[in-house]
């Protein structure tokens, strides 16, 4: 019986072609937006926890705090050095490396190539805080670590800029006014999700940095990273107090230096995008409620049309939940028709975007399957009313309309 009801519905919505192409755009259009809102929000906080995690596994960076513009603070400025260094070295638990970069732009030349790179002084536990491997060559030496010896590696931005495919690894560059001797290539990185290329870079030893390029002992970031599973707010919270009793802090006093959880704030971009998400999915979804009122409409002249139909079902002995199961399956048959479409089309949408956005295509099924449902229930809902008032229809009255 039911799939007979079906099959009547999928024929009259083949007889009444055109009119229930029109009705089931409001709801195509609603189950399409949804899926493409959806759908490319999630790829986009995919996409920001990917990029965060590009800054090395579980992740801390310390950084001296800067005083804000006409005062106002309760602090002294004070460097990283090397006391704050060996301090975290010792003190820390849980954690894999802790590492000291210091950054300056620089001029690189190869013979007739030259550009302008990220010169990073650092040293081997750098590789690990950062989660980043040599893929030509080797790292730094303990002798080239401790003697200053003017060696480097470069990124792979910097390796194509200068050498195209070929391997650097012997070859003599000069980085600013010192001649350097390349002994590897770092692994590819990419950008971040602010547009910053992290393989325009070349690593000297610290100590060739501060000799030969910057000339002092001041550090610009140490990065920490944790172990796996570990708790990084633990973590951060063991920073925060060796560095207060390293730099002598008093209670009364703020923290002259800043410590910032990667993971923490890849958490908090994600939770806005999400957020962000929810909402235009909120705002595509009213959208399905006017498809609902639109297969109302229709419904509600669907049966005007067909009251002698009715009548005459009616009177051969069909009951009024028969005609009420009519009407409904109809309108719900008309509605999932939508649903599955806009699907398809939601899809096709949040997959052209996301190719030209560079982010994760991440369908949801749960999501798709709530669309098509939830259009499913639209059409019960806004096509009871129209079926219920159907199958009250008086059969007398029915069989005398035009």
């Amino acid at each position: 019986m039911f799939w007979e009801t079906v099959r009547l519905a999928l024929r009259s919505v083949r007889r009444n072609a055109l009119r229930s192409f029109l009705t089931l755009l409001g709801i195509v259009i609603g189950v399409a937006a949804v899926i493409a809102m959806i759908t490319i929000g999630t790829g986009t906080t995919a996409k920001v926890k990917q990029d965060i995690a590009k800054l090395g596994s579980n992740l801390l960076v310390v950084n001296a705090m800067r005083p804000a513009r006409g005062g106002g603070t309760n602090f002294d400025f004070q460097r990283l050095d090397e006391r704050d260094l060996a301090a975290l070295r010792a003190g820390l638990d849980d954690v894999t490396a802790v590492s000291s970069a210091s950054q300056r732009q620089q001029r690189v030349v190869y013979g007739a190539q030259n550009t302008t790179v990220g010169v990073t002084g650092t040293d081997n536990d750098y590789f690990v805080a950062r989660d980043w491997g040599v893929t030509l060559g080797r790292e730094f030496s303990d002798s080239e670590l401790r003697g200053g010896t003017p060696v480097c590696i470069l990124g792979q931005t910097v390796r194509t800029e200068l050498f195209g495919a070929g391997n650097p690894v012997g070859e003599l560059i000069r980085l600013g006014r010192m001649s350097c001797t390349i002994i590897g290539v770092l692994d590819a990185k990419g950008t971040t999700g602010f547009g910053q290329d992290q393989d325009n870079v070349v690593l000297v030893p610290v100590t060739t940095y501060q000799r030969r390029i910057a000339g002092n002992r001041n550090i610009d970031n140490i990065y920490v990273s944790a172990v796996d599973g570990a708790d990084t707010s633990e973590v951060l919270g063991q920073i925060e107090g060796i560095l207060r009793h390293t730099r002598r802090i008093t209670p009364q006093q703020e923290d002259n230096f800043v410590v910032r959880d990667m993971t923490q704030v890849a958490d908090a971009m994600a939770s806005t995008t999400t957020v962000m998400t929810g909402m235009l999915g909120a705002l595509a979804g009213v959208s399905l409620l006017v498809g609902g009122i639109g297969i109302m409409n229709i419904m509600l002249v669907s049966v005007t049309e067909r009251t002698r139909e009715i009548g005459i079902r009616l009177a051969i002995g069909a009951h009024e939940r028969h005609i009420l199961t009519q009407f409904l399956v109809e309108a719900t048959v008309l509605s999932v028709i939508g649903g599955i479409v806009g699907v398809v089309l939601g899809l096709a949408i949040a997959g052209g975007s996301t190719w030209a956005l560079a982010i994760p295509f991440v369908p949801s099924p749960a999501v798709i399957a709530l669309a098509v449902g939830f259009s499913g229930l639209i059409g019960v809902v806004f096509g009871f009313f129209p079926a219920l008032r159907g199958a009250r229809l008086d059969p007398i009255d029915a069989l005398r309309h035009e």
